[in-house]
């Protein structure tokens, strides 16, 4: 008899875009708080926000020993489907308004 496993849990949003959600609540987040909050691991949060700042969705400066985070809201998401909207659309949507500074 073959056992019933428990459905797999989805989410609509990518990690990238949870991630991009938080710092755009909180620039100020450390790695170890994205980390919990999108239920990853901090070296996955880590690899994810250099990469949301390699591609110029966010800026990083350091103020003593953190990272304040500022999110590039007027480039557009990386989604074909998304048409020509912008992320600053979908942080309204979500209800985390876009920091440009």
């Amino acid at each position: 008899m073959l056992e019933q496993s428990a459905p797999r849990r989805w989410e609509f949003l990518t990690n990238h875009a949870q991630v991009l959600v938080c710092i755009a609540r909180d620039p100020g987040l450390r790695l170890r708080d994205i980390a919990d909050a999108v239920g990853i691991t901090e070296r996955a949060a880590h690899r994810i926000v250099t990469e949301l700042a390699a591609a110029g969705y966010i800026t990083r400066e350091r103020t003593g020993r953190r990272n304040r985070y500022t999110v590039n809201a007027q480039l557009p998401m990386p989604d074909r489907v998304a048409g020509e909207r912008n992320v600053g659309a979908l942080l309204e949507l979500l209800n985390a308004p876009g920091r440009s500074g």
